[in-house]
């Protein structure tokens, strides 16, 4: 048993003298630490001839309800009008009124919901299941990232 211990000690010392040896490395010789990268050539742009800065400015995070209040604000100057929001409102209003006659029976309100349950229900029993259920949830496009990985090159085949 006292060898188990002996063993997991000097394994737990080994480990630490390596950290400490890395961390006294990494203080002493920056170049040491941190593997030298190739970096690509300056890029520039068609408007200037100046090289891109290196560092990329953070993007700022916006909700979907700024997103959504700037979808409304036309006119982009940090309020909607009265005007700016019947116009959001009337254009669903008229994807409801089927018939096109300015009334919205119930039968037209309720067509977009039947639709949807009616395409759910593959089974065609009058009940969705959790599975059917689920296919009713609003589908939202994912965030886009940014892909700041440089595109990878094929190996070349030697001949």
């Amino acid at each position: 048993m006292w060898r188990y211990l002996a063993g997991g000690a000097a394994a737990l010392l080994m480990v630490l003298v390596s950290v400490l040896i890395f961390n006294a490395r990494a203080r002493s010789d920056p170049a040491a630490a941190a593997p030298a990268l190739a970096s690509p050539p300056p890029q520039t742009t068609a408007t200037n001839s100046e090289p891109l800065p290196d560092t990329v400015p953070e993007a700022t995070a916006r909700t979907r309800e700024e997103k959504r209040f700037g979808r409304y604000d036309k006119d982009r100057d940090g309020k909607i009008t009265r005007e700016e929001y019947l116009t959001q409102r009337r254009k669903a209003y008229a994807r409801l009124d089927l018939n096109h006659d300015g009334v919205l029976q119930f039968d037209e309100w309720a067509a977009k919901a039947e639709a949807k349950f009616a395409g759910a229900d593959n089974d065609r029993s009058g009940a969705m299941n959790a599975a059917e259920f689920a296919t009713t949830a609003v589908k939202r496009k994912p965030a886009r990232r940014a892909d700041c990985a440089p595109p990878r090159q094929a190996p070349e085949e030697e001949s």
